[in-house]
């Protein structure tokens, strides 16, 4: 074929080439700069859709770990106050077991009873957390759950579901805050066996005007046994946050494990291959170079057929 001062086949030829090599540069040096294979739904359709789903489920399951680890502070919160309670009700119990002693100054003894009733209070007013208090709620509440948030798992079909852990406040209340009759397992009202006045609980329980007579020594059992049925009371709701606790701390543990799956999965998809494509980009920009000198060698031919004419 001849040459041609109109069409020059090899420089067009050469642009292409070297064109296609740019297309393949930007590509290469957008995966290098993003670290992304398929950074949008461009890059491939069914990919990216998979992705940003599966991101969003990683999302909602970082909340659910959120609430989770709400969830397990409160119930620490709870446990931690229901041991201290149980702490203090023996001791009041061993005040009470020394008083049975007859001819002991009982008024002083219940002056110590009055201390750590007042500290007794104050432990079960203080667990607290977020604004919850498991350890003093309203019986008259008709819901007299707590639901912590769990899980979070989506079907074949799409359609999501969201798990949680239930508990029970009638297991963990130790004071009733509510304005009518007490139902809290240390505000229970009971009667003596032979005082004539009235009811008393755990928090208000007074041996200070009771003698050496076998009434009044009735009824001060009667108090020891209330304080005792007490504390395996609060024995049972504290085996109860410890179960509720451990649960929580099960399903926290598996919500991150399965972020990191998600996490895992999401980046074989979409991630880029560094090491890949820099060696790509290595070997595209010496393709560049090769173009580049090959589109001149291109152009210089119409020069030569200058020299034709001279």
């Amino acid at each position: 074929m001849g040459s041609s001062i109109n069409t020059n086949i090899a420089a067009m030829t050469a642009l292409q080439s070297l064109n296609q090599t740019n297309k393949e540069m930007l590509v290469t040096q957008n995966r290098v700069s993003t670290g992304y294979r398929v950074a949008d739904a461009s890059d491939n359709a069914a990919y990216w859709s998979i992705a940003t789903t599966m991101r969003g489920d990683r999302s909602a399951l970082s909340t659910v770990a959120d609430a989770l680890g709400l969830g397990s502070a409160t119930a620490e919160i709870a446990a931690k106050g229901i041991e201290s309670a149980i702490e203090i009700a023996g001791k009041i119990k061993d005040k009470l077991v020394a008083a049975r002693t007859p001819g002991v100054d009982r008024s002083k003894i219940q002056s110590e009873i009055k201390e750590l009733q007042d500290s007794l209070k104050s432990v079960i007013d203080g667990a607290s957390f977020n604004g919850q208090n498991w350890l003093k709620s309203d019986s008259d509440d008709p819901t007299s759950t707590r639901t912590i948030v769990s899980s979070f798992s989506r079907a074949a079909d799409g359609t999501i579901s969201i798990g949680t852990i239930t508990v029970d406040l009638d297991k963990t209340r130790l004071v009733d805050s509510t304005t009518g009759t007490a139902a809290g397992l240390l505000d229970t009202a009971t009667a003596l066996p032979n005082a004539t006045a009235t009811d008393y609980t755990v928090l208000d329980l007074d041996i200070g005007s009771l003698t050496d007579s076998d009434d009044d020594l009735e009824d001060l059992e009667a108090m020891l046994s209330t304080v005792d049925a007490a504390i395996l009371s609060m024995t049972d709701a504290a085996t109860s946050l410890g179960a509720i606790k451990t649960r929580i701390d099960i399903q926290k543990d598996f919500a991150q494990s399965l972020m990191d799956a998600i996490d895992t999965g999401v980046g074989q998809l979409v991630d880029a291959d560094m090491n890949a494509e820099s060696t790509r980009l290595q070997a595209l920009q010496v393709r560049q170079q090769l173009g580049i000198q090959a589109l001149g060698i291109a152009n210089q031919s119409a020069q030569m057929i200058l020299r034709l004419f001279q």
